[in-house]
């Protein structure tokens, strides 16, 4: 069974930074591409960044620049480096992996979510 494990969310006020990481666990052949989403109250969930397995990026347009994704292969770890935030931003953040098991299935996992607020 795979596990990816959240943390880094909370309180931030506006103009502050968060971090979230996301901890892959179980058994998994290859990860692939990783990254992060968001959902906001009463809102459907979208990207925020992902990653390939080679480092190339992909961010949503509007979070160019505030944002940074990262992942290490080794500890089968991404990270989201998130500046200048502000209240829009406040969702939950879900981080999600791609890759195959033993099978060579392709599978999509995502992790509980973890919730970030922005707000003075």
């Amino acid at each position: 069974q795979v596990q990816l494990v959240e943390s880094g969310g909370g309180l931030v006020q506006p103009g502050g930074s968060l971090r979230l990481s996301c901890a892959v666990s179980g058994s998994i052949f290859r990860l692939n591409n990783m990254g992060w989403y968001r959902q906001a109250p009463g809102k459907q969930r979208e990207l925020v960044a992902t990653i390939t397995y080679d480092d190339r990026t992909n961010y949503a347009d509007a979070l160019k620049g505030r944002f940074t994704i990262s992942r290490d292969n080794a500890k089968n770890t991404v990270s989201l480096q998130m500046n200048s935030l502000n209240p829009e931003d406040t969702a939950v953040y879900y981080c999600n992996a791609q890759g195959r098991d033993y099978s060579l299935r392709l599978r999509d996992y995502w992790g509980q979510g973890t919730q970030v607020t922005v707000s003075s």
